[in-house]
């Protein structure tokens, strides 16, 4: 229970700190609303239904905006020598790292409401589905998400690459991800039964729970030098 505790607090003083800046955010938000924006325009209005590929778009505008600054969360404290100072702490690796994704979690769930909202407005996508349903399906993906970002974010940070190699490393391991987030999603746009989703929200998941034990696992090996 310390632990956790000491997460959570990690998680309160991250969000504190994303919020008063605000930078990464308004980026990120600033870039769902302009990618439904561009979307609404280069589709084919007469080919495709705007139902049809609102799922698709929505994971991918999920994936580019999660990963663009998942690494960004530890920035602020390298800077300040706050990080290395953190890890001399009592704080063990693992609540460290579900602090942290804890606080990119809460991000990725403002920014996906923004970019469902976004998209479904300017797709003209009137028939949405069972909210509950979507809900039911985005908060495992959200999770895995995070937990992905943050870990490899934290690799990020090692190389002279910074950001640009993030995508590299977590694009070829999300790739499930977005499969079946992407048809579980279509699915309920579709308002399919849920008999016809559960599987794929079951296997969401099992990578939800699998990427964060395995980071906090892991987590150790980032951070000791």
């Amino acid at each position: 229970m310390n632990e956790l505790r000491r997460a959570w607090l990690i998680t309160l003083k991250d969000l504190r700190l994303e919020f008063r800046t605000g930078g990464r955010l308004v980026a990120m938000i600033a870039f769902v609303v302009l990618a439904g924006f561009l979307f609404a325009f280069a589709l084919d209005r007469t080919a495709v239904a705007g139902r049809d590929v609102a799922a698709a778009l929505l994971w991918l505008v999920m994936l580019f905006a999660s990963t663009a600054g998942a690494g960004r969360i530890f920035d602020a404290e390298e800077e300040e020598g706050a990080f290395r100072h953190l890890l001399l702490t009592p704080v063990s690796r693992p609540a460290v790292f579900l602090g942290k994704t804890a606080a990119n979690l809460v991000v990725i769930w403002l920014v996906t409401a923004l970019a469902f909202i976004s998209l479904t407005a300017f797709l003209d996508v009137r028939d949405q589905g069972s909210l509950a349903a979507h809900a039911a399906v985005l908060l495992p993906g959200t999770i895995g998400l995070a937990a992905t970002g943050t870990f490899f974010g934290r690799m990020s940070r090692h190389s002279s690459l910074g950001d640009t190699l993030l995508p590299v490393l977590t694009f070829p391991l999300l790739v499930p991800v977005i499969y079946f987030g992407a048809t579980s999603t279509a699915r309920v746009f579709l308002e399919r039964p849920w008999t016809e989703i559960s599987g794929s929200v079951r296997l969401l998941w099992a990578f939800a729970v699998g990427s964060v034990f395995i980071g906090a696992a892991l987590f150790r090996h980032l951070t000791d030098e």
